[in-house]
C-alpha cells in the first residue's frame, strides 16, 4: 500500500468480537505458492454481487469501480455497481481507515451500514478489500511457514497513533493472531500477495519486511480461479423427502450439489449431512436469503444446521471442504422436530 502504516483490518461480526479467527481456512497448495481463502465464509460459486455506495465523490466510486473487477477476471463472481436497496455490499468513504467484512460475513450487517470502507484509495488498497470481499484472509496471519518475528512494541506504537488509531484489541486481532494450524490445510506466505500488509522491517525482530503490494500475484489468481471456477459444476437443486437420507457423491472437484424443501409449517427444522466426506453446507431462504451456513457442526466433519423457519421454499447448498480438489461421498437429511 502506498503508506507503510496506514493497514487495513478485518471487520468482525458483533458475535465474534472476543473470538481468535480460528476458522478453518483452505489453503490450497501446489509447491509454495498459496493463496488463504476463509473456508466457511465464500460466496457461492457464480454468485452475483450487487455493491452500493453510500456516500463519496464520482471520482471516488470510479477508482473502486476500476480496479475491483480485476478479481472477477479470475473468480467466477460477477459484481454490479447498481445501487440496489438490497445491494449485499455497501461501501463507505468514511474517515475510518481501510477496511472490509470478509466475504458472506457481509449478509450479516444491516442494509443501512457500510460492509467495506475506504479511509484512503489507491489501487493496492481496492484489491486488498475486494480480496477480503471473496473470502481472502491477510497473509501474514498464515501459521505455515511465517517467518515473522513481531517487534510488538513497535507494531503497538505505529499503530496506536494516526492514521489507524487502533486500540489494543484491534492490534492483536489483525497482527499477531494467527489461524490455527490444525484447522488449515496449507504451506508457504506469499510475499507478493495483494493480501500481505506493507510494513518496514523496524516492526520485525528478524528483517521481514514487505513492500508495497499493489497488484494481484500469479499465486492470487491462480487460487482465486480454483476457489471460484469459471466452469462450475453444479447438480440439482434435488428434491428432500422430510424424515429420509438422501445418498449423494461429490464426484468432480468444486461440484456444487444444491437440495430443496418446503416447509408447509413454521417450525424447528434440522438440515444434516452424514458420512466420510468432509462437506459445508449453506441454508438459503425465501428470495435466496443466506439463513445459515456450516461446516463441522454434525457428527465428525459433517454439516449440521438448526433454525426455526417460517412456511416457504428453502435451498440448500453442499460442497466439499477443499473445492479446489475434494470429492466424496454423504447423505443429506431434513426434518422437523
Amino acid at each position: 500500500m502506498s503508506h507503510i502504516e496506514k493497514v487495513c483490518f478485518d471487520r468482525i461480526l458483533p458475535s465474534k468480537l472476543h473470538q481468535p479467527p480460528t476458522g478453518r481456512m483452505l489453503m490450497l497448495t501446489k509447491g509454495p505458492a498459496r493463496a488463504a481463502f476463509e473456508i466457511s465464509k465464500l460466496w457461492t460459486n457464480g454468485k452475483t454481487l450487487h455493491i452500493r455506495f453510500l456516500n463519496g465523490t464520482a471520482q471516488q466510486k470510479q477508482i473502486v469501480k476500476q480496479f475491483a473487477p480485476q478479481w472477477t477476471e479470475h473468480a467466477n463472481l460477477k459484481l454490479i455497481f447498481d445501487d440496489a436497496p438490497t445491494a449485499q455490499i455497501r461501501i463507505a468513504f468514511n474517515d475510518d481507515g481501510a477496511w472490509s467484512y470478509i466475504g458472506t460475513d457481509a449478509l450479516g450487517i444491516p442494509a443501512n451500514q457500510p460492509t467495506m470502507n475506504f479511509g484512503w484509495q489507491d489501487e493496492g488498497v481496492v484489491l486488498h478489500e475486494f480480496g477480503h470481499l471473496i473470502g481472502m484472509i491477510h497473509e501474514h496471519q498464515n501459521p505455515n511457514g511465517n517467518s515473522i518475528e513481531w517487534n510488538k512494541p513497535a507494531v503497538i506504537k505505529a499503530l496506536s497513533g494516526p492514521p489507524n488509531n487502533w486500540d489494543q484489541a484491534t492490534i492483536q486481532h489483525n497482527m499477531f493472531d494467527k489461524y490455527s494450524q490444525t484447522q488449515i490445510n496449507g504451506s508457504q506466505l506469499d510475499p507478493a500477495s495483494v493480501m500481505l500488509y506493507s510494513f518496514p522491517v523496524g516492526w520485525t525482530l528478524n528483517g521481514f519486511h514487505s513492500a508495497p503490494n499493489e497488484v494481484l500475484s500469479p499465486v492470487d489468481m491462480t487460487f482465486a480461479g480454483k476457489i471460484y471456477p469459471k466452469q462450475p459444476v453444479v447438480a440439482g437443486p434435488v428434491e428432500l423427502t422430510f424424515g429420509t437420507a438422501k445418498a449423494a457423491s461429490i464426484r468432480l472437484p468444486g461440484e456444487e450439489d444444491l437440495y430443496k424443501f418446503t416447509a408447509q409449517t413454521a417450525g424447528r427444522y434440522t438440515i444434516e449431512t452424514q458420512g466420510p466426506t468432509d462437506v459445508v453446507m449453506k441454508l438459503y431462504g425465501p428470495s435466496n436469503t443466506l439463513i445459515a451456513e456450516d461446516d463441522d457442526g454434525g457428527v465428525g466433519l459433517n454439516s449440521r444446521i438448526v433454525r426455526s423457519l417460517m412456511p416457504g421454499d428453502y435451498l440448500v447448498q453442499i460442497r466439499h471442504y477443499n473445492r479446489a480438489g475434494g470429492t466424496g461421498t454423504y447423505s443429506v437429511k431434513v426434518s422437523k422436530s
